[in-house]
């Protein structure tokens, strides 16, 4: 007999198929795996048959009982006992906590599935970001072979030092005089006031941005928990379609900066910063001390860390047939567990 189409999520079944076997077969739709679960339904109708069967021998019983006349009314107070111990009730009372029980689906799970899958690529980005936003890169680049020195008399000693100091101000919240009172070994100030400003400004749209990321990444992993529990194989379905979303975005970006940084690099600071206060003159120490080469070394840097965290999670979360089959053998765990719970 040909197995039933089904389009419904694991922890959506509630009905057993048709066929006499009651198979499982399952089958992939959009981003979450289907599958016909175990009986469940069908044993409570029969016990609900059983339960209402029995109510009404009981009931039958009890109106066969002596002493009762045929006609006559009995007290209030008879009447709310016997409405207490009504065996109709009780078994309709245990076949609505059944029906509850393994009806309990998840609340907004496509919705939190979409979260996932546009939180991953801004989270990856992020913590890449931050990986590369260190003294250690600072370091390996102005030591890295081929990197351009500073042609107006910094040296590599002295990069690393105020570099770091700018570093370190888009990365805290210290005031402006923390870049601005820096002098040269000439008494000079070394950042202008332009520089100090640019530079507060990427510090507000940098910790901005990580605020708001980190505060969607901890909903990002409220949400898994609770998919986790409720819809087995969801929360893995959306991160395995948000790393290819990742790859794909990368893609993208990476084929517009090689077929123009110039221009790219003027997008991409036109949308977070007001025009004339990011260009700079070659001889001010932003530029010595990151010169163009840095961003593009950063811009590949960054790609290529997200590009690693999307390959990983597209390993951990491949829809291979085991964790297609330990996420339907724990739908039907669980409810088998709601139904046992609600039948006691």
């Amino acid at each position: 007999m040909a197995t039933p189409s089904n389009d419904k999520a694991p922890w959506q079944q509630a009905e057993p198929p048709a066929d006499e076997d009651r198979r499982e077969e399952p089958v992939w739709t959009g981003l979450l795996p289907a599958v016909v679960p175990a009986e469940t339904a069908h044993d409570d109708e029969h016990d609900d048959a059983r339960h209402s069967e029995h109510g009404e021998e009981r009931g039958a019983g009890q109106r066969r009982a002596p002493g009762r006349p045929g006609g006559g009314s009995r007290a209030v107070g008879a009447d709310e006992a016997a409405g207490d111990d009504d065996p109709d009730a009780e078994a309709r009372r245990r076949a609505a906590l059944r029906r509850d029980a393994l009806a309990d689906e998840p609340r907004l799970p496509r919705l939190q599935q979409v979260l996932l899958v546009l939180v991953l690529p801004l989270a990856l980005l992020a913590a890449a970001v931050r990986v590369v936003a260190t003294p250690l890169f600072l370091w390996a680049e102005y030591h890295r072979p081929g990197f351009p020195a500073d042609s107006y008399g910094f040296s590599t000693e002295e990069r690393m030092v105020f570099g770091s100091y700018g570093l370190d101000y888009v990365m805290n919240w210290a005031p402006p005089g923390f870049l601005g009172g820096l002098q040269d070994a000439d008494g000079a100030q070394l950042f202008l006031g332009s520089e100090v400003a640019h530079m507060t400004d990427v510090k507000i749209v940098l910790q901005s941005a990580l605020a708001v990321v980190a505060v969607l990444a901890l909903l990002g992993l409220v949400s898994c928990l609770y998919l986790r529990a409720k819809a087995p194989g969801a929360a893995s379905g959306a991160l395995f379609f948000g790393s290819w979303l990742t790859v794909a975005l990368l893609v993208v970006l990476a084929v517009a900066a090689v077929l123009g940084w110039q221009q790219f690099f003027a997008l991409f600071h036109s949308l977070f910063f007001a025009d004339g206060s990011w260009t700079f003159r070659a001889s001010d120490t932003l530029i010595r001390l990151y010169p163009t080469q840095f961003w593009v070394d950063a811009a590949i840097a960054v790609a290529g860390f997200a590009l690693l965290g999307a390959l990983a999670v597209m390993i951990a979360t491949w829809p291979t047939a085991f964790r297609r089959h330990r996420a339907f053998d724990r739908v039907r765990r669980r409810q088998e567990l709601k139904r046992r719970l609600a039948g006691r």
